[in-house]
């Protein structure tokens, strides 16, 4: 009877264990205590697409030079997923060296640290009173010889513009953390675990923000009063990806311990 119980005991805890490890696979082992994720997903008003229902040419005509547009289940990123999880990437890359950005507009101040760090001591939720300048990021600032093993399983959005190549910028951030608003040349968001609402305006209706507060702060203290300034906006989950034309204001807001990558195009 002993025996017959302690075989049932086994086997729950044997279920059970192989349950927790299926439910943090679904984060990747990247879920922080829920209380600090950020509810408010905001509204969306950008255009979606599945894979099924938008060509190219499609693309090219109505969205390429113009407007953002969302992307869903263009390319299946399920290895290249697996692989960003928590604890696959600190055995890979833990010892690596990686450096972190101030997360303001003009960002200039860089931070070297071990990757196993960064993770266990500063990937933290961001505290509504930080400053941009005082808040280190990692993102965009990749070691393309070491990461090579990890972007290479990456399927990158199949839609390019003509005469260009895209390069890569990994990253990793906590919740309400985020990039102030800024520009450059067009490219690609995606999420691999959590959520990242973004907030986008046309090159010629420049936001109005400060370019070391962080966009935590600017959407507590200024979105909710603009009027006829309202911006260009969704939140995107895993497997979602943003395209966004040249030149366009955007800025970031991870509502939970996000992993995502871009694609920029030059």
């Amino acid at each position: 009877m002993e025996y017959k119980l302690g075989i049932q005991v086994f086997l729950l805890l044997f279920w059970r264990s192989a349950l927790d490890a299926l439910v943090s696979e679904n984060d990747g082992g990247w879920s922080s205590n829920p209380e600090y994720s950020l509810t408010d997903e905001g509204p969306c008003n950008i255009d979606i697409w599945d894979k099924a229902s938008l060509s190219h040419r499609q693309f090219i005509q109505q969205y390429a030079y113009s407007k953002p547009v969302i992307l869903k289940g263009f390319s299946d990123n399920t290895k290249f997923q697996f692989l960003c999880s928590k604890s696959s990437l600190l055995q890979q890359y833990g010892e690596r060296m990686v450096r972190l950005s101030t997360a303001n507009t003009y960002s200039y101040r860089k931070v070297d640290v071990r990757f196993e760090e960064f993770v266990d001591l500063l990937l933290r939720p961001q505290s509504m009173d930080t400053l941009g300048s005082d808040t280190l990021y990692f993102f965009g600032d990749n070691n393309f010889t070491e990461w090579h093993s990890l972007f290479e399983n990456y399927k990158a959005p199949r839609y390019m513009l003509p005469h260009t190549t895209g390069a890569y910028s990994f990253g990793i951030a906590g919740p309400g953390t985020g990039v102030p608003f800024h520009w450059h040349g067009p490219g690609y968001s995606e999420v691999i675990y959590g959520r990242k609402r973004l907030f986008l305006y046309p090159p010629d209706k420049a936001p109005h923000f400060h370019p070391n507060y962080t966009t935590l702060s600017w959407v507590k203290d200024t979105y909710p009063y603009l009027l006829e300034e309202k911006p260009i906006e969704c939140t995107i989950r895993p497997g979602e990806v943003l395209y966004f034309p040249d030149r366009w204001w955007h800025a970031t807001l991870n509502l939970d311990t996000s992993v995502f990558i871009s694609t920029f195009l030059g």
